[in-house]
């Protein structure tokens, strides 16, 4: 089912890199304690 504009974006976890170490970082992480804007880069850092 699409979202729609107003909807809680579903919780997900994906890794992420802090200096030198890669962490797993979850939505729900930062649900209540900051505002998070989730943009996609298709084949960022790739030669295209």
């Amino acid at each position: 089912m699409p979202l729609k504009v107003g909807d809680s974006a579903p919780d997900f976890e994906l890794e992420a890199v802090e200096g030198e170490r890669q962490v797993k970082v979850k939505l729900s992480d930062f649900r209540g304690k900051r505002h998070v804007v989730v943009t996609f880069h298709p084949l960022d850092w790739t030669p295209t």
